[in-house]
């Protein structure tokens, strides 16, 4: 008798950070005017600020071997390795006010901000 073992189907695995519209938008404007083609945007976490953490955005030259790629809405963003954790469940958007103009970080692992908003706590998601 011949057994034949069906490969389950894995489900997808959810999107590290999510872009709106208007993040999107603004990541493809900066990529058209770099000065040197980048193959996206790098996304990461920092220590520093009077709240212990701040979000990194930079351009990315090219993935590095344990970056978690993430397409969203025609763009790619590279997480840094340490950062998936702490930014797990994000999403960026882009905001325009009379005084700036600026990524915004909606994050659900968040806990405390400082006043000036440069900087936040944020606790690693746990893992499942």
């Amino acid at each position: 008798m011949d057994v034949q073992t069906a490969t389950p189907r894995r489900r997808e695995r959810p999107k590290v950070v999510t872009l709106t519209e208007a993040a999107a938008a603004r990541v493809r404007d900066i990529l058209e005017r770099a000065d040197k083609p980048y193959v996206g945007l790098r996304v990461g976490v920092k220590n520093g600020g009077c709240a212990g953490q701040e979000y990194v955005v930079e351009y990315a030259e090219a993935a590095g071997p344990l970056d978690e790629v993430v397409e969203d809405k025609g763009v790619k963003i590279l997480i840094e390795p340490k950062a998936v954790l702490f930014l797990l469940g994000s999403e960026i958007d882009y905001e325009t006010t009379r005084l700036a103009s600026k990524f915004v970080f909606r994050n659900p692992n968040e806990t405390d901000a400082c006043g000036c908003g440069e900087s936040v706590t944020i606790q690693p998601a746990a893992p499942v």
